[in-house]
Order: C-alpha cells, then structure tokens, then sequence
C-alpha cells in the first residue's frame, strides 16, 4: 500500500480533527479532496514542494496542510468545522521514490450535533 489514510470520524460543529496521509516514501507535493453526498468531488487544498499551500475558498482560515517529512506523512488540520464540511475525504500525493501520485483511500469526516 502507497499510501494510507487515516483521523476521519464524527465531530460536532465549530470541532476539530486532523487527518493524515502516510506515504510508502518521500513526498513531493499532495491534495487534499473531499466529496459529499450527491456532489463531485473538489479539491480542499495542496502543499507543493516547496511547502508552499492553497486552499479553497470554503476552508481558508479553517483547514491547513502541513507534512513531516521524516514520517513521509501530510496532514490535513480541520478548525471550527461545519455541517457543509461532511464528507468522504481524500489525499492524493506525489511518492518520489515510486515516480508518480496516488490516491489513498477516502476517509470520513461528519460535521453533526
């Protein structure tokens, strides 16, 4: 396995959670993505290799994308989450080792009280 995922679960509103992604090797650059129930799926944020991040409009000032690289793991830090923030979450990530990106198998993240 590539990559591995991992931290989603049930939270209520204005909590926190923090997902990681752990890769079989060194990580280059990654995303994060999310798809809720009925919509297609949208990219959440990105660190590129220089650790620089982006994120969408819905998640700034909430969500941050941080890696370690001696763990060869991103993380995906969730604040003040909402309702709208449901759903299955995702990582994609460039493994310099391997050569190319992969997908980690989703994860889920429920905003509920």
């Amino acid at each position: 396995v590539q990559l591995q995922a991992s931290g989603g679960g049930l939270v209520q509103p204005g909590g926190s959670l923090r997902l990681s992604c752990a890769a079989a090797g060194s990580i280059r650059s990654g995303g994060w993505y999310r798809q809720a129930p009925g919509k297609q799926r949208e990219l959440v944020g990105i660190i590129l290799s220089n650790d620089i991040t982006r994120y969408a409009d819905s998640v700034k000032g909430r969500f941050t994308i941080s890696r370690d690289n001696a763990k060869n793991t991103t993380y995906l830090q969730m604040n003040n989450l909402k309702p709208e923030d449901t759903g299955v979450y995702t990582c994609n990530v460039y493994i310099v080792d391997w050569g190319r990106a992969y997908w980690g198998q989703g994860t889920q993240v429920t905003v509920s009280s």
